[in-house]
C-alpha cells in the first residue's frame, strides 16, 4: 500500500469527513446567525457526497495511510441515516482502519446513540461549552438547553460508547465555566478537552484578546485539582493530555493558537461536497467529487490524493501573522473543525 508524506515528512493518519454543511445550532464561534441566517444558501442534496462515494474515498485514504476517521459536519446527526454510513465505514477495519468516531453537538444524540453504537462507532465527541444554561444557550444561539445535551451523553454511555467532551473557551463568553465543567466531569469516565478559540474561517469575529490560552487554563484547573502530564497516544495527537494527581481522570487541552502543533499535523479533511483540505485554516480545497463522478478509477483517485498530500506545506498556526490572519479561509462548518 502507498504511504504518502508531505513536504515536512508528515504522513496521513487522520481523515475528517464532513457529511453536511448544515447545523441546528448557530454557535457564535462557528456559524454565527448573522451570516448563516434563514436566507443562507446551504448545499443542495445533489452536491453532497453520497454515502457510497464517501465510503469509496475513505477506503482510498485508508490505503494511503489513514488509521482514524472522524465523521463531522456541520452537525452530522442531521444527515439522514448517518448510522448507515457508520456501518459502511466500520467495514474498513479489515483494510487498516483502527478508530472510527464522530463529533456532535449532542442535540440528537439521545435518540441516535444506540444505533450509532450498533453500527460500529468506536467512540463519540460531544461539543458542550458550559453547564450554565444561560451561557450555553447564548453561545449556541438557538436556546438549546444543557439538560438535553447531558441526556445525550448519558445515552451514549449507556450504549457503551466512550465519550469525550469538547469545550471551546472564549473570553467574555464562557471562561467562568472552566472550573464548573472540570468538576462535573471529574470521575465520570468522560474526558473533557478545552479548546482555545481559533480563527477558523472569517465570520466568527476572532481576536487574540478573546483567547484563553493553555497556560491560563491549566493554572486555573491545577489550582483546584493538581495535574500531571500524560504522554501522547500517537505521534500527531492534537490534545496535550493531563491527569488529575488524585486519580479523578484526565483532561486535554487543544492549543492551536498558543502552542501550535503544525509540525506533527497528520489530518486530512474531506468536505461534504468532496473537496480535500490539508489544513483547517486553508483558503481552498481540491475537488475529488468531480473526478469521482466523471468515472476516475481508484488508481487515478489515489494518485490525486497522493499528489495533493505530497505537495502539502501547511503551517498556518506556526506562521500566524496579521497578513495570514486577514485572508479568506474556509468556514469550520464546511470541514468540521
Amino acid at each position: 500500500m502507498p504511504s504518502f508524506t508531505d513536504t515536512l515528512a508528515r504522513p496521513i493518519h487522520d481523515l475528517r469527513i464532513s457529511v453536511t454543511d448544515r447545523c441546528n445550532f448557530r454557535c457564535t464561534y462557528c456559524m454565527p446567525k448573522e451570516v448563516f441566517g434563514k436566507d443562507f444558501a446551504f448545499l443542495a442534496r445533489s452536491q453532497l457526497l453520497t454515502f457510497e462515494e464517501i465510503e469509496r474515498l475513505a477506503r482510498l485514504f485508508v490505503q494511503a495511510g489513514a488509521r482514524k476517521i472522524r465523521i463531522t459536519g456541520g452537525e452530522p446527526l442531521v444527515r439522514r441515516d448517518v448510522e448507515r454510513l457508520v456501518a459502511m465505514l466500520s467495514s474498513l477495519r479489515g483494510a487498516g482502519l483502527h478508530d472510527l468516531t464522530l463529533t456532535t453537538n449532542g442535540s440528537l444524540l439521545e435518540a441516535k446513540a444506540a444505533a450509532l453504537a450498533e453500527s460500529g462507532l468506536d467512540r463519540i465527541t460531544v461539543s458542550l461549552d458550559s453547564l450554565d444554561d444561560e451561557v450555553f444557550q447564548a453561545m449556541n444561539d438557538v436556546r438549546f438547553p444543557v439538560a438535553r445535551v447531558l441526556a445525550g451523553i448519558e445515552a451514549a454511555q449507556a450504549a457503551g460508547l466512550p465519550v469525550k467532551v469538547n469545550m471551546v473557551v472564549k473570553r467574555g463568553a464562557n471562561e467562568q465555566s472552566i472550573e464548573q465543567m472540570a468538576e462535573h466531569f471529574r470521575g465520570s469516565d468522560v474526558v473533557l478537552r478545552f479548546i482555545e478559540f481559533m480563527d477558523v474561517g472569517t465570520t466568527n469575529g476572532w481576536r487574540m484578546d478573546d483567547v484563553v490560552g493553555a497556560d491560563e487554563l491549566l493554572e486555573r484547573i491545577g489550582a483546584r485539582w493538581p495535574l500531571e502530564p500524560v504522554a501522547p497516544r500517537y505521534a500527531g495527537e492534537v490534545a496535550n493530555r493531563y491527569r488529575y494527581v488524585d486519580g479523578g481522570g484526565e483532561i486535554g487541552v487543544i492549543a492551536s493558537v498558543t502552542r501550535p502543533f503544525c509540525g506533527g499535523c497528520t489530518r486530512a479533511r474531506l468536505s461534504a461536497k468532496g473537496e480535500l483540505y490539508t489544513c483547517l485554516f486553508a483558503a481552498a480545497g481540491t475537488d475529488l467529487r468531480g473526478p469521482l463522478r466523471e468515472g476516475a478509477d481508484d488508481d487515478r483517485l489515489l494518485e490525486l490524493i497522493g499528489g495533493i498530500w505530497q505537495a502539502r506545506r501547511d503551517r498556518y498556526s506556526e506562521l500566524r501573522s496579521a497578513a495570514a490572519a486577514g485572508r479568506k479561509r474556509v468556514e469550520m462548518s464546511h470541514i468540521g473543525g
